[in-house]
């Protein structure tokens, strides 16, 4: 009558992309709130919302539903490019250990990633 581990993880795992795209949802209204009331002061809601903040907030989502490497790496991509264009001139220490950082800890989830997926099987 008992669940075992196995069914825990995986009726949790079939229950966690609703409840991370909820949490998405909630962020997001709560930015559009804070962007159109200019409750912080920083300007128009253009310059609240771009493409590169769509980047990290899909790239914040994939993390919530447990995919790290393309959510790691459309939060890399996003940042960079929002760096990228609000900076005159990125600082070399910037430049040179961004990417390099990137492909770590990329490398790094997909070896803990196959811990989990060892763990499940």
């Amino acid at each position: 009558m008992g669940y075992s581990n196995k069914d825990y993880l995986k009726r949790s795992k079939e229950r966690n992309p609703q409840i991370s795209f909820g949490i998405f949802l909630i962020v997001l209204g709560l930015a559009l709130l804070v962007a159109t009331n200019d409750m912080l002061h920083l300007g128009s809601v253009k310059e609240y919302f771009t493409w590169q903040t769509v980047m990290i907030f899909i790239g914040v989502l994939l993390l919530l539903n447990l995919n790290f490497i393309p959510g790691l790496l459309l939060i890399a991509g996003g940042v960079w490019f929002f760096l990228d264009d609000y900076f005159e001139e990125i600082p070399a220490f910037i430049k040179t250990f961004f990417w390099p950082s990137v492909i770590i800890l990329t490398g790094l989830s997909f070896i803990i990633s196959s811990f989990f997926n060892r763990k499940n099987k």
